[in-house]
């Protein structure tokens, strides 16, 4: 084994040095200052004189293994061998010549792929499995990414937001879903629906009970047969349940929706970090391309790119000009569902007929 690698673990992530491009290993933590040459490429250059050219293509997450050898292909005929995958499933090419640059651009956009993502652009959107892989989606994460990023195509192409901007989605509302800029997430509006045959079988009753964050889960016999039944009264419809055990099936094609929530910052760089809200509810989950969802997002998108200042994050926009005028923007109605009712919430609970969060 190499001197420069850690032993491996059982647990935890591969070592990255090995895979790093042997400039950056060798300018590990050692680097002067950086630039923006065009949207899709960052230079870095280090106090030794290196310099290091990295070009960003978006890619989508679960990719086939036909896609990956041609990203791996382009990789090794027109950049230096080395790729890294960010956080936002974007493809990272390193090329240490210059000249490279623009043949490696014109080799990933022939391909197929768009270069871009950078600095103040709509970033690729973070999502989860979707229903190729999670087994207790509402809806399809990567089916509503695709959908999105169609319609965005030039806001992930261009730098040319106030600042960069993170969307994220998730298939259900308890294990995945992000936090970000904008927030595409599941609404589930209705109570599980549970099949007493199956739960003695299939469910270990006293984890499902304590599940639920709010108690309303609670052992019955049903037909004579040991089951659980829900206090719909207390239930927040969030699907805490389901997992552990599916005969309390809470997905449904009529009654699980979408909601947008915005304003998630986990940067401090400015401000302090802030948690996201929620701006519109009950949005059909309208597969395969859902328009509703997609027509909230870009009227965000549109009022915040003519209305925040340069390097202002949305929730920095927001708070400038406050919550009742961001809803006038963006022609989204504030309705009951705006307002923090839940009998648990006593820190922050808001019922007068003020907005406030």
């Amino acid at each position: 084994m190499a001197k420069d690698m850690r032993e491996p673990i059982e647990s935890g992530c591969p070592d990255p040095w090995q895979y790093m491009h042997p400039v950056m290993r060798k300018n590990f933590g050692q680097w002067k200052w950086h630039d923006h040459p065009r949207p899709g490429v960052l230079r870095h250059v280090a106090y030794s004189g290196d310099e290091i050219w990295t070009v960003r293509a978006g890619t989508q997450r679960i990719l086939d293994v036909f896609t990956l050898r041609k990203l791996c292909d382009i990789g090794d005929e027109y950049a230096d061998g080395y790729v890294h995958f960010t956080l936002r499933s974007n493809i990272e090419y390193m090329v240490t010549d210059e000249s490279r640059v623009t043949p490696l651009i014109n080799a990933l956009e022939d391909a197929g792929f768009i270069v871009g993502g950078t600095q103040n652009s709509v970033t690729m959107i973070s999502h989860t499995q979707g229903w190729l892989h999670c087994d207790i989606p509402g809806t399809d994460a990567s089916g509503v990414v695709k959908a999105m990023m169609d319609e965005l195509i030039d806001e992930f192409r261009n730098a040319n937001m106030p600042n960069r901007v993170h969307i994220t989605t998730s298939c259900c509302q308890i294990n995945c879903g992000g936090q970000g800029d904008i927030a595409i997430n599941v609404q589930h509006t209705k109570p599980p629906k549970i099949n007493h045959d199956l739960v003695a079988n299939v469910c270990e009753r006293p984890s499902v009970v304590a599940r639920c964050p709010v108690a309303a889960i609670r052992p019955a016999m049903v037909n004579g047969k040991p089951s659980l039944e829900v206090d719909e009264r207390k239930c927040i419809c969030c699907g805490a349940c389901y997992p552990p055990c599916p005969p309390m099936q809470i997905n449904d094609a009529e009654h699980t929706k979408l909601a947008i929530w915005v304003g998630g910052n986990h940067s401090n760089a400015r401000g302090k970090p802030t948690f996201q809200k929620l701006v519109a509810a009950g949005i059909p989950n309208n597969p395969p391309r859902w328009p509703e969802a997609t027509a909230i997002v870009k009227r965000i998108l549109k009022a915040y790119k003519e209305g925040a200042r340069d390097w202002e994050r949305i929730n920095e926009w927001i708070e400038r000009i406050g919550w009742p005028r961001f809803f006038e923007e963006v022609e989204l109605p504030f309705t009951k569902y705006h307002i923090d009712t839940w009998r648990g919430s006593r820190a922050s609970f808001n019922a007068s007929s003020y907005i406030r969060f």
